[in-house]
């Protein structure tokens, strides 16, 4: 058999998507070892990409020391919603099995430079971190634990807004949380509020904007509606960096703009300063 006519084995070539991570800000192509190994941050627009729960948890916590609380605290779905394109039940269990989480956020105790502190971290790829009512009952929850033992709360937020499929008793989780980080901080506790890409909705107009430090990494989107409804609105173009940390720092809405690797040493920092 002449070798032009000899059949060649398919080559087991890796899909892009496996070999390259595409930065959302400028667009950049990288290598995903190399993205992964920066910590998900862009070498050439220094944007901050995404983590999951557990990877910020290992960022930001000392080695070993957290310990989750409330994971049996899950999503309701009293509404029996149903859209076109399904059902809510069958939606978030299918979730649930592919990220392995149990709810949008991630909570409990943890070490941070030393210091104890009650942590919880925002999962955006638990359906867009919404907020559902499992995830305003670990938070209240976390307030009270956090005031029985005398710490101090940290929250990483990443969220599209309240869970819809969940209707009124989403959007009661804004007051809820509310509620519970006033009554922590009537005990005297601090927390800290850390804004990630995204933090906007129901969860930027709660909780996360409540901070007695608000926080944030560089060039995260944050607010509340999208540019185009408040453009449409207000019939009014509005800046290109709208809705930016940098933005909503310079605008006052924002304490301090933190680089992702410096985010643990100034919590620890902060928390040392509050004397805890």
């Amino acid at each position: 058999m002449s070798w032009f006519e000899a059949k060649a084995e398919k080559a087991k070539i890796p899909a892009a998507k496996e070999l390259w991570a595409v930065c959302p800000k400028c667009k950049s192509h990288l290598p995903k070892e190399e993205w992964k190994a920066n910590n998900a941050i862009c070498p050439r627009c220094n944007y901050h990409g995404r983590l999951s729960a557990r990877e910020r948890i290992a960022q930001i916590a000392d080695e070993g020391s957290f310990k989750e609380i409330f994971r049996e605290v899950s999503y309701s779905d009293h509404l029996d919603f149903h859209d076109a394109t399904g059902d809510y039940k069958s939606k978030v269990e299918a979730t649930i099995k592919k990220s392995g989480e149990t709810e949008s956020i991630v909570m409990g105790t943890a070490k941070i430079g030393g210091h104890d502190a009650m942590l919880g971290v925002m999962d955006f790829g638990f359906m867009g971190g919404s907020l559902g009512t499992g995830t305003g009952e670990r938070i209240a929850r976390a307030c009270e634990e956090a005031i029985m033992k005398r710490l101090p709360l940290v929250i990483f937020s990443a969220s599209g807004g309240a869970r819809m499929h969940e209707g009124i008793l989403s959007l009661m989780q804004m007051a809820k949380t509310s509620a519970a980080i006033g009554k922590l901080k009537d005990m005297g506790l601090p927390y800290i509020s850390v804004l990630t890409d995204p933090t906007t909705g129901g969860v930027s107009a709660s909780f996360a904007m409540l901070g007695d430090i608000n926080i944030t990494e560089p060039k995260a989107l944050i607010g509340f509606a999208g540019r185009r409804v408040i453009e449409n609105t207000i019939h009014q173009k509005l800046p290109d960096d709208f809705q930016s940390a940098e933005y909503l720092e310079k605008h006052g809405f924002i304490d301090k703009i933190v680089e992702r690797k410096d985010m643990k040493a100034f919590i620890a920092k902060m928390l040392n300063y509050w004397g805890f």
